[in-house]
């Protein structure tokens, strides 16, 4: 046979493949109702939408049927016409060549007349399978057959050139699309936080004055922003704007800060910069650039109520302070994974890395050194063990994260360098409807100065532990039920006579989230100290809020 007319046959197979392709529910209209495509614009965001609706039109073709079938008569296929010129035509290479596929159940397009593109697809089956069998010198085409290839080309040459013009602009666009899959995106989350605030008690008796506490209106409003580079790093930086009391002014303990305060008159700041990316498959490395604690990058196993905005409203409920308040800003850690069974977490973090000055710096300043351990035998339940180093140059000493007793904050004063070795046991473990977590801290703090009463080399030890219960979706689905009950940090153990905690506080906590919407959520809470700042000379204090938060 002529290869000449082979050649001819190739650019209208090649035109006719694409429409196959394109036989969707888009190409089931007439003729006459398409138009010429546009030309691309890569550039234009709105042309990428366009592009992807047509890709997804084209792409809703019911597979649920089951999978093709090559057929070897065009009669099984129901939804065409026999009486048709074309269709016998097509019938008979059909039969010759077994060119046609179609559904098990014996329709080719669903269950609807075929189009005039989807019969050319059909067409343009036969033509490529017909090609390839000349091509391998196993078929003998007769000069019938010859023909009827040439009478289908020509009479189905509008719908081939209108396919070929509709793909030549797809597999433009889509090229375009592919080579930019990813692309530098930066995604922007905001929270909105107001809280009625009001604590009743005398004030501990470590504080002069006595004035009652007012009640209180505050505020905190975040805005981050989440900028990845390749899809699967992270660049976070977060401004914040918060003026919402600290309690312990008036109260005279740190034991009734609330887990949101913040008194920096509502201007707006940089408040968390850190950027993370993985290496391989089961590590993730950070650089904290600015505001970053240990919680951000160690898990506190505190699922429920480590959040600020939607978890515990004290300040020593949300995670062990032992481990996770330790001198923090900027740095970097680790997470490494193996499998699902064994997490672990390294971080080293300073308070001022960005000041070059004496006692301060990334080394020579307040820092931390913090690993953790997380085995995850089943399935909601999660054991961690954790260990910090930490570092407090003198006039910066706050072992226990400003959550305890103001002997277990400076063991021995304010004064004296101090360092703090901290073992921190924490767990949880989720058990429908309720989940059960806590923690237990140690610190063992050493004097590395002598001041006074207090020699280099003095040891301190620090307790604290905490037991909470959640119960989530209770009379909604987001909602939140929780009760806490600890015993804030305590000097149990001081080489410094006078400075160990004689009697113990308890901090009791129950609060309720209730989500109004699915942006915004209301807490009611409450916590009560006994025996403040471990001293049972102090009355109770009770410490009332009422949370909102916006989410957008």
């Amino acid at each position: 046979m002529s290869r000449v007319l082979w050649q001819a046959l190739r650019l209208g197979s090649t035109a006719m493949s694409a429409g196959f392709l394109l036989s969707a529910p888009v190409l089931a209209q007439e003729v006459s109702a398409v138009g010429n495509p546009s030309q691309p614009n890569p550039g234009s965001s709105r042309e990428s939408n366009n592009v992807l609706q047509e890709l997804n039109q084209y792409s809703q073709v019911n597979l649920d049927t089951g999978p093709l079938e090559r057929i070897n008569s065009v009669s099984n296929l129901q939804d065409v016409s026999p009486t048709d010129w074309a269709f016998q035509a097509l019938q008979s290479l059909a039969d010759r060549y077994e060119c046609l596929l179609a559904y098990p159940d014996g329709t080719y397009r669903g269950n609807r007349a075929m189009t005039r593109y989807e019969f050319a697809a059909g067409l343009n089956a036969c033509l490529e399978r017909v090609q390839v069998l000349i091509d391998q010198n196993l078929a003998n085409l007769n000069p019938e057959d010859l023909a009827s290839l040439r009478r289908l080309q020509e009479e189905f040459s509008a719908e081939l050139a209108t396919l070929r013009g509709r793909v030549d602009a797809l597999e433009v666009r889509t090229a375009e699309l592919e080579a930019n899959q990813f692309s530098t995106t930066t995604k922007l989350d905001g929270e909105a936080l107001f809280a009625l605030v009001d604590a009743f008690g005398d004030r501990g008796v470590t504080t002069a004055g006595g004035e009652d506490t007012e009640t209180s209106f505050g505020y905190r409003v975040r805005l981050t922003l989440d900028t990845s580079f390749s899809g699967k790093d992270r660049l976070r930086t977060r401004l914040q704007a918060i003026d919402t009391a600290r309690l312990d002014g008036t109260t005279g303990t740190v034991m009734s800060r609330l887990g949101f305060d913040g008194e920096d008159g509502g201007v707006l700041e940089l408040n968390r910069l850190e950027y993370r990316f993985p290496v391989g498959n089961n590590a993730r490395f950070w650089l904290a650039g600015s505001g970053i604690d240990q919680d951000h990058i160690i898990s506190p196993i505190n699922p429920l109520f480590e959040s600020s905005g939607g978890g515990a409203v004290s300040r020593f409920g949300r995670r062990n302070p032992t481990i996770f308040r330790q001198p923090s800003g900027s740095g970097f850690g680790v997470e490494l994974k193996a499998g699902d069974l064994l997490t672990i977490y390294g971080a080293y973090l300073a308070d001022n890395a960005g000041t070059p000055t004496a006692r301060n710096g990334l080394f020579d300043g307040a820092y931390s050194a913090t690993g953790q351990v997380v085995v995850s035998p089943v399935s909601g339940l999660d054991l961690g063990v954790a260990y910090s180093h930490s570092y407090f140059p003198s006039g910066e000493v706050n072992v226990s994260g400003s959550t305890g007793s103001n002997n277990a904050r400076r063991p021995f004063s304010n004064d004296v360098a101090t360092s703090s070795n901290n073992l921190g046991v924490q767990a949880s473990w989720a058990l429908s409807p309720v989940t059960i977590s806590g923690w237990a801290g140690w610190s063992f703090a050493e004097a590395r100065v002598s001041d006074g009463a207090v020699s280099e080399g003095d040891t301190a030890t620090i307790f604290n532990w905490l037991v909470n219960v959640g119960v989530p979706d209770l009379g909604k689905e987001g909602s939140l039920l929780g009760i806490l009950v600890g015993q804030p940090p305590k000097v149990v153990d001081n080489d410094v006579n006078g400075a160990e905690d004689e009697s113990t506080s308890l901090h009791i906590e129950a609060l309720y989230k209730y989500p109004v919407t699915d942006w915004i959520d209301i807490t009611p809470g409450f916590f009560v100290i006994t025996n403040p700042d471990h001293n049972d000379d102090n009355d109770t204090i009770w410490v009332g809020t009422i949370r909102t938060r916006f989410k957008f």
